[in-house]
């Protein structure tokens, strides 16, 4: 009988809670935030880049797995007014990530060859259209989507070196559409957007190996990047 009180005033105390954030007025933080044409901030926040495979029809014994690690992004914020509901931003950023992959193929001799460590720095830039919802109180939620570009500081694609010795290459230029949602909390002395959203490339990045029999390269058709952003943006 106590743990069904317990339960239910939690549940009644849950319910008010929510109806007074949704219905009672509030003292409105920064109301003219979002009247300005042009606005600037910033831009922290981690990511986690993985890799999709698609092989070839004749492929066989091929299997990639890919190990994926938290990386973390810095950069810009831009944002153009167009109405109560739309923004228009570009967000240009530097991001850092790591990936290895791991080759189960029986074609390599021990665990080393087939063992590659991909470490990359990108010059990420998304220019996304905002779709918000009307304010509610001190937050606004919201989902936004676009394209994106991104250089590959670290592709090694003009490196003649391949996989023979030991250098994994992708393309330096990537392009990407990227869709994901967040919420606007609007704080007496700034504006703290928190936001997740998945990015997907439209490109094969793969460089082949020079052996066109390469146990690496031969049996992919297609290796492109996705991955997810958790930004933190301050204005």
């Amino acid at each position: 009988m106590n743990r069904i009180v317990i339960i239910t005033l939690l549940f009644l105390n849950s319910y008010i809670a929510s109806a007074q954030l949704f219905s009672k007025e509030r003292v409105l933080n920064n109301q003219n935030v979002d009247k300005d044409w042009i606005s600037f901030g910033f831009i922290l926040g981690f990511n986690s880049y993985d890799f999709d495979f698609d092989y070839k029809a004749n492929a066989s014994n091929t299997d990639i797995i890919v190990d994926k690690s938290a990386g973390f992004n810095v950069g810009l914020l831009s944002n153009l007014r167009i109405n109560d509901y739309l923004d228009l931003r570009l967000e240009p950023m530097v991001t850092f990530s790591q990936r290895n992959l791991t080759y189960t193929n029986p074609d390599f001799n021990n665990s080393r060859e087939g063992f590659r460590e991909i470490k990359s720095t990108y010059v990420h830039i998304p220019l996304l259209l905002k779709v918000s919802t009307k304010r509610l109180n001190n937050f606004k939620p919201f989902i936004i989507g676009g394209v994106s570009t991104s250089l590959n500081l670290s592709s090694n694609e003009n490196n003649p070196d391949d996989n023979s010795a030991g250098q994994f290459r992708t393309t330096n230029t990537t392009n990407y559409y990227e869709l994901g949602f967040g919420i606007d909390f609007y704080l007496p002395y700034f504006k703290f957007t928190p936001s997740i959203r998945g990015i997907f490339a439209m490109s094969d990045e793969l460089i082949r190996d020079n052996d066109l029999d390469s146990p690496y390269t031969s049996q992919i058709d297609k290796l492109s990047t996705r991955g997810i952003f958790l930004n933190f943006v301050f204005q």
